[in-house]
């Protein structure tokens, strides 16, 4: 009965319209709103990371791509890494003359703090940038490492 009303409309917009209301329902019952693609980020998450840790250090890598790396501020206070910076957007007259559909590219300033297991040393830090990537990389303290234990 239904089938001849709907047949002149795309399934694609039915299926929107379920994606919209997953949306809405997460943003209702979980109080924020879902990213929208696998590598999407929640608004504000900048830079993004990944934290890897081992049993002699903790690696935390920043994808700052276009960023001068003396303009990233990095802190170590108790177990606490904060990192903060800017990033400029680009200049030119295309850009103020645009319609944006979307605009994923992060500009302003921004600020991240990630907490780190309690063993890390903050007297043994190491930062490097390359590529876009910042890499820090903490050891973590001499009496905190696992130590083998001969049996006599």
């Amino acid at each position: 009965m239904f089938g001849s009303l709907l047949s002149g409309f795309d399934a694609g917009v039915f299926d929107d319209f379920r994606r919209i209301e997953r949306e809405l329902d997460r943003f209702l019952f979980h109080g924020y709103p879902a990213p929208s693609g696998i590598r999407s980020m929640r608004p504000g998450t900048f830079p993004p990371m990944n934290v890897g840790v081992t049993p002699d250090r903790v690696d935390v890598y920043l994808f700052v791509a276009g960023i001068d790396p003396n303009a990233v501020e990095l802190s170590l206070q108790q177990n606490v890494l904060s990192i903060a910076g800017r990033r400029e957007a680009p200049s030119s007259q295309a850009d103020e003359k645009a319609a944006y559909y979307r605009r994923e590219r992060f500009a302003g300033e921004f600020r991240r703090a990630v907490t780190l297991p309690e063993d890390v040393d903050p007297e043994r830090v190491d930062a490097r940038y390359r590529d876009g990537v910042l890499q820090v990389t903490i050891q973590r303290r001499e009496s905190a490492r696992p130590r083998s234990i001969t049996i006599q």
